[in-house]
């Protein structure tokens, strides 16, 4: 499902904007709208935010919250601070595998307004001041020349959310990509590298006792290939080959011969 990020200082308005989203795209869309934030936790934010491993693992339960309910076909909502770019681009980089769109939505406003806003709320849910005035100082601010954090919509205390617009940025925009650093590496056979290794050694083999009663240019026959190849001693081209297919591995060990001849002409040539 579509991710939307918001983003912004402690008492920003965050939690109310993700409610008027998610108000807005079930009235307008027959998708589903679930919002994931710091609320459902049930963890105390002032201990969270003073401690940068229960931070740490908060982020975490969120991520991974988000990555159990993200697909193509329904809306999530990840209400939290979203304070820093590094963590951002981890949530894009969870798109980018999920291969759907994402927006963030950046709720722009002063500290001094946000903090007026921290000290009207309910004792139990108020930031310290010594713990707003942390997030405030580390808050790392959203680029919309980066990658990670775009589309970005900025929005102000007193702005109406452009919902057309975020709409149109996540069901009528292609999603990123899958780089091989966010696919599944396909799984292979059990003996699949010992088939690897017996097979490219075989060719080696093959090619090593034929250089002794050849001369340069005389075709050599390959055991397992069903064409002639002319061939040089390169024996790194074959741990070359083994650590390229480790990484891309083929179903059927019958064309790794085949495979590796086709490897060793275009080293070669």
């Amino acid at each position: 499902m579509p991710l939307i990020v918001m983003c912004g200082y402690p008492c920003c308005g965050k939690t109310r904007r993700a409610e008027e989203l998610k108000e807005y795209f079930e009235q307008n869309c027959d998708r589903k709208v679930f919002i994931v934030g710091d609320g459902a936790l049930d963890v105390d934010r002032n201990t969270v935010y003073a401690d940068s491993q229960k931070e740490k693992n908060v982020r975490a339960s969120l991520k991974a919250e988000v990555e159990r309910k993200v697909n193509k076909d329904d809306i999530v909502i990840l209400d939290s601070l979203n304070y820093i770019k590094g963590y951002r681009y981890e949530l894009y980089c969870l798109t980018k595998h999920a291969q759907t769109p994402h927006c963030l939505v950046y709720c722009l406003t002063s500290d001094e307004v946000s903090s007026s806003w921290n000290t009207n709320r309910y004792a139990a849910e108020q930031y310290t001041r010594d713990i707003f005035d942390a997030l405030v100082l580390r808050f790392e601010a959203p680029d919309s020349r980066n990658r990670w954090d775009s589309p970005l919509f900025t929005i102000l205390k007193d702005d109406t959310l452009p919902y057309e617009a975020i709409s149109d940025a996540l069901f009528k925009r292609k999603a990123p990509p899958p780089n091989q650093s966010t696919q599944s590496q396909p799984l292979s056979s059990a003996n699949f590298l010992y088939e690897l290794d017996k097979i490219t050694q075989d060719v080696l083999m093959a090619i090593f006792n034929a250089q002794k009663t050849s001369v340069p240019g005389d075709v050599i026959s390959v055991p397992g290939v069903t064409r002639t190849i002319n061939m040089a001693e390169l024996r790194k081209l074959r741990r070359q080959f083994i650590s390229y297919t480790k990484t891309h591995p083929t179903e059927n060990t019958g064309h790794i011969s085949n495979m590796f001849v086709q490897y060793l002409n275009k080293s070669l040539h």
